[in-house]
């Protein structure tokens, strides 16, 4: 009976990163920035301490009757709103790129697990067939044993 298993398995790739270090490693200042001016302007905090802040000005310089720095039809404002608007926009695009980058790095690691996992699923499945073969050697070497132990004289008793 010739009963061989493959050779255990050796681990040869690199550990899996997690894609947070990795993203931390190569982050700028300019980066933090944007990250962090996107996550502020995407609040609910943010569009309510804008809504209030828009309604005061109103408020301010229609209904008081104190100094109007900014009579109707509000340029000022309109002004401020639209420079905050021309710069939040580029920086929040800034922030997606990022994302999109992240998610990139994601899937590129997603795809290293899934090469590793296909490796080692197939060293199983290798190793599987060949307790398969050892099991069938095994089963039928004691068959063998059966049938000469059952050809022998006074094997009734066994």
């Amino acid at each position: 009976m010739n009963i061989s298993f493959p050779e255990p398995y050796k681990h040869t790739h690199p550990p899996v990163r997690n894609v947070n270090e990795v993203l931390a490693e190569e982050r700028t200042t300019g980066q933090i920035a944007s990250d962090f001016v996107a996550r502020l302007i995407g609040s609910w905090k943010f569009l309510i301490t804008q809504s209030v802040f828009v309604v005061l000005w109103l408020i301010f310089n229609v209904i008081v009757l104190i100094y109007h720095w900014d009579p109707y039809p509000f340029i000022l404002m309109n002004l401020l709103l639209s420079l905050q608007a021309a710069y939040s926009t580029p920086i929040i695009m800034m922030s997606q790129n990022r994302q999109t980058y992240r998610d990139r790095i994601d899937a590129h690691i997603d795809y290293e697990i899934n090469k590793k996992t296909e490796e080692e699923s197939r060293v199983i499945l290798e190793h599987l067939d060949s307790q398969n073969k050892a099991l069938e050697a095994i089963f039928n070497e004691l068959n063998d044993l059966k049938k000469q132990i059952s050809s022998l004289p006074n094997s009734n008793s066994l």
